[in-house]
């Protein structure tokens, strides 16, 4: 019996302070749980204890830095897109404003100004929809067995003419015996077309916008140059994400960030830089047959 009775004695002395050992950390675990779960992502957890629970701390620590993140992009993704809204819808209702008092008369020339706005909109939604699809993994592509001097062309004449009306030059290399590649030529179409309209844009009177595509290993690379001033230097490293652009900017800001997402789709890469000689430089690659 006394046998016996040590070892509970034992036994209960061990199982206190396992007890201590393990009781509050995990009290402290599921106090940081709870709280990520109401929304408080600036909770953290020293660890302690065992090394399973102190590496179940690292873990919960480095989730609420990144729901925290997530969560500042979101507000000032909405903040973003409000600001975005509110001027095309302002100027659309003070224009029907001007017109239904009589300010403005109801003619073609007025007309075609509220239509401008109204399409400033509907570009504005399409690129919304487009990020909405690729952030929620849901971007669907229609790949066709594609030449790149097809695509090239077709963004190169769409193109044509507001670059003429600019005064600025247009031109294309693809490089011979490159291979057909399976794209979405209408997403990769769009890509190029953000690429361009950006260069012509930002290229003066008597510049010029190339667009060269070439052979890199197991990829094609498609590359945009404009003789423009390039980018801020200190929005080089940002130029993707959304709503960056330059101080003079008339566009959205999403154009670069859509074209990133429609080649990741792909499984390609993009990057951008400014040339040396001046000018601005955007390439992308696309996997292509061996």
């Amino acid at each position: 019996m006394a046998v016996v009775g040590f070892v509970l004695i034992v036994g209960g002395i061990a199982t206190r302070r396992a007890y201590h050992r393990l009781g509050g950390p995990v009290a402290d675990l599921l106090g940081a749980a709870e709280r990520l779960g109401r929304g408080d992502y600036d909770v953290r957890v020293t660890p302690a204890g065992p090394r399973e629970l102190q590496a179940l701390a690292v873990t919960i620590n480095d989730v609420a830095v990144r729901l925290a993140s997530t969560e500042e992009q979101r507000r000032r993704f909405l903040a973003d897109v409000t600001h975005e809204l509110r001027t095309p819808l302002a100027v659309l209702q003070s224009g029907i404003e001007a017109q239904l008092d009589g300010i403005h008369p109801r003619d073609d020339s007025h007309l075609g100004s509220l239509l401008e706005e109204t399409q400033v909109l509907g570009r504005l939604v399409d690129d919304l929809h487009t990020l909405a699809l690729a952030d929620a993994g849901r971007l669907t592509l229609h790949p066709e067995r594609t030449h790149p001097s097809v695509l090239v062309a077709d963004a190169v004449g769409s193109h044509a003419t507001i670059a003429e009306r600019k005064g600025v030059r247009l031109e294309s290399t693809v490089a011979d015996g490159l291979p057909e590649i399976d794209v979405d030529p209408t997403r990769i179409g769009q890509v190029l077309a953000n690429l361009l309209s950006n260069g012509v844009r930002h290229t003066p009177e008597d510049g010029m916008v190339a667009v060269a595509v070439t052979r890199d290993d197991a990829f094609l690379r498609f590359t945009v140059t404009d003789s423009g001033p390039g980018f801020p230097a200190d929005q080089l490293a940002t130029v993707f994400e959304r709503f960056t652009r330059a101080a003079d900017s008339r566009g959205s800001g999403l154009g670069l960030s859509i074209a990133r997402d429609l080649v990741v789709a792909h499984g390609g890469t993009i990057q951008a830089s400014n040339r040396p000689s001046g000018g601005a430089e955007v390439s992308f690659t696309i996997p292509a047959p061996a």
